[in-house]
């Protein structure tokens, strides 16, 4: 058989027997291209590593958010009652006893507050639900003459009575009791754990401050002692000017609510006095909202009278009373608090509102050594005044109208 073409070109290229075969020609720079750099699959591991510690972090930093918190109101309270117990402590108090009195004050304070308060709540609870009748008669009576119907109330009770929606609520209430004791039990194990903190960075600060210094050096340390004696304080200050103006408000509401002979009088001026210096911007209509409801259940004149009282006195503490007692401790700018409320109840809450005020001004005073100021000049429009070219429109005016004036006799006088 005739050999093919392929048969042929094998049998040339294969080698003859007893000889070696021709070495391979080496890999070209396509090969050494290919191959996987040794630095790679390191790289790869560090970054998932990496990944990994990030989403660690951030996992633990969530489930830590609680916590945080409450170290963060712990320590500004510890700022606040640390003017007081230094002041114990360089009387030959020993600090941590001073700490203990300063805690005991302000949770005997809250704790008798809290009492009345709940006092007042539980006695017009059961003046309400004793003259629920009474009430419900007016509402029949009058919805009887004005509508032309005739319902009674032993028909209303009873078909509220055996109505779906309040059994339901009853079910609803009764499944919910345990969700409320938890709140309960948790709300209180979370003071506890603000006090314990407070109570350790007020009792140890000079010992914590030693311990932050200690890994810094010298030229970190001194600014970090100046920061922290700022915050000292401006968070006192603010503390302090804030409990002042409550008693001046709760004194001054007290007299009113007494003139008119409005129960629970001493309790409702406290809730005025702390309510609406506390909680900021909604606080002032929060406090004057209860003794309003209190004092329209009496007569509804008084309620408007103390509408009235409220508005007044709310004018008098934000132009005449506020800026004199918070110049020295908290110089903010209105606006500027106003903003940083807005901005600390965006981030954490109601403890960001009460917090923001006494950082703002920690944060500008502390600031305020760094930046250089130079003098103003005497220019027109730095009081507001803007700068016109040629001459001022009044000026124009005044003209045209004398102008007019006096062609007025030249038209007259002309023949017709």
């Amino acid at each position: 058989m005739a050999s093919t073409d392929e048969t042929a070109q094998v049998t040339q290229d294969a080698a003859p027997p007893g000889t070696t075969p021709p070495a391979q020609p080496p890999a070209g720079p396509g090969a050494e291209r290919a191959r996987m750099p040794r630095w790679l699959p390191r790289a790869m591991v560090l970054a998932l590593a990496l990944i990994a510690c990030f989403q660690l972090g951030s996992w633990a930093f969530h489930q830590l958010t609680g916590l945080l918190i409450n170290i963060l109101i712990a320590f500004f309270l510890a700022l606040a009652v640390e003017p007081a117990v230094s002041w114990m402590a360089s009387r030959g108090l020993r600090r941590g006893l001073a700490t203990f009195i300063v805690f005991l004050g302000v949770l005997i304070v809250s704790a008798g507050f809290i009492t009345l308060l709940g006092s007042m709540l539980a006695g017009q609870i059961v003046d309400l639900v004793e003259d629920f009748p009474k009430y419900l008669d007016q509402v029949i009576k009058w919805i009887n003459e004005t509508f032309h119907t005739e319902l009674s109330r032993v028909e209303v009770q009873d078909s509220l009575l055996h109505s779906d929606w309040l059994q339901k609520y009853v079910q609803n209430s009764a499944s919910g009791v345990l969700d409320v004791s938890a709140q309960v039990l948790g709300g209180l194990f979370q003071l506890l754990t603000i006090l314990l903190f407070s109570f350790y960075f007020a009792a140890d600060g000079p010992r914590l401050r030693r311990a932050l210094c200690s890994v810094l050096p010298p030229a970190r340390q001194a600014e970090v002692l100046r920061a922290w004696e700022i915050a000292v304080d401006k968070t006192g200050g603010y503390l302090y000017s804030r409990g002042l103006m409550a008693l001046i408000s709760g004194v001054a509401h007290y007299i009113l609510l007494q003139a008119l002979d409005v129960p629970y009088a001493p309790v409702l001026a406290v809730w005025v006095g702390l309510v609406s210096q506390f909680i900021p911007t909604i606080g002032t209509y929060l406090a004057g909202a209860l003794p309003m409801l209190i004092a329209f259940t009496v007569d509804p004149w008084y309620a408007l009278w103390v509408l009235i009282f409220v508005v007044v006195y709310q004018q008098f503490e934000n132009y005449v009373l506020q800026p004199k007692l918070t110049a020295k401790s908290v110089d903010i700018h209105p606006a500027v608090a106003f903003g940083s409320v807005i901005a600390g109840t965006a981030l954490l809450g109601a403890v960001g509102a009460l917090v923001a005020i006494p950082a703002v001004a920690t944060l500008q005073a502390f600031l305020g050594a760094y930046v250089k100021r130079y003098d103003v000049t005497d220019d027109p429009r730095v009081h507001g005044h803007r700068r016109r070219n040629g001459e001022p429109i009044l000026a124009r005016v005044r003209r045209a109208l004398k102008g007019s004036r006096e062609r007025e006799p030249h038209q007259e006088s002309d023949p017709q």
